[in-house]
């Protein structure tokens, strides 16, 4: 389906017109239509929060196989950078859990919590940087935090509209994995699991640094659905 075609689909004839030239202005189709079908739920998205996409709905399956084969339910889970709520929403649909999620953005938080509420799911939501306000012990940690380095090439569409907040990171975009993976061994329970979604050359560096402050744990690098590395997955023994 094309984005014109999605367009068609999803608004009326009245806001239609409007739609297409905002498209031609180069929006993004989910932000003209104002909500994103993730993994069955539909969210709505602004320009405070990054458009979900193909590849987190993978880390998402992927956790909730891992949880239900190596963990003990009910699950306690944290969602860091929670951004439009995808994340969290789908894991208490379908696991048997309670969830935590922060985002470091006011506005984000805001449209993650009207998604959790359309959505029919109990999220508790509060604002931090990472790990910096949380208190608790999760059995799962998982994040799809910024991980675009400020050099990096980037799509005309993404730059010009996604939150750069959700996008960018320091330190060749690994700056995030080491903020959460140097103080996640107080916040993760034995076992535990924690699951990131990576850019497809930071594997190995990530890996590095959770076998750092992880020395027993048994880590994995796995590929998306385009054969591409794009997760890792940390099992605390």
């Amino acid at each position: 389906m094309t984005d014109a075609e999605y367009l068609e689909k999803y608004l009326n004839k009245e806001k239609l017109k409007e739609g297409l030239e905002k498209l031609k202005q180069g929006l993004p189709v989910q932000y003209i239509v104002g909500n994103v079908d993730f993994y069955g739920s539909i969210l709505k998205v602004n320009e405070n929060v990054l458009i979900p996409r193909f590849e987190t709905e993978t880390l998402v399956e992927k956790t909730i196989e891992y949880s239900k084969k190596y963990l003990n339910e009910p699950y306690k889970i944290i969602d860091l950078g929670t951004g439009s709520g995808a994340i969290a929403i789908t894991l208490k649909k379908h696991l048997n859990s309670s969830v935590d999620a922060i985002d470091i953005s006011k506005e984000a938080l805001q449209i993650a919590k009207e998604n959790a509420k359309n959505n029919a799911v109990e999220i508790n939501f509060f604002q931090s940087d990472m790990l910096e306000n949380v208190k608790n012990k999760y059995d799962i940690i998982i994040s799809n935090p910024p991980y675009i380095a400020y050099d990096e090439e980037v799509e005309e569409i993404v730059k010009n509209n996604e939150p750069s907040i959700a996008l960018y990171a320091k330190n060749n975009g690994l700056e995030f994995y080491e903020k959460i993976l140097k103080k996640a061994n107080n916040h993760l329970n034995k076992p535990g699991l924690i699951a990131f979604e990576i850019g497809v050359n930071q594997g190995e560096s990530i890996k590095e640094i959770g076998q750092h402050y992880f020395k027993k744990a048994n880590i994995k690098i796995e590929k998306d659905l385009t054969g591409k590395d794009r997760y890792v997955f940390i099992f605390n023994k």
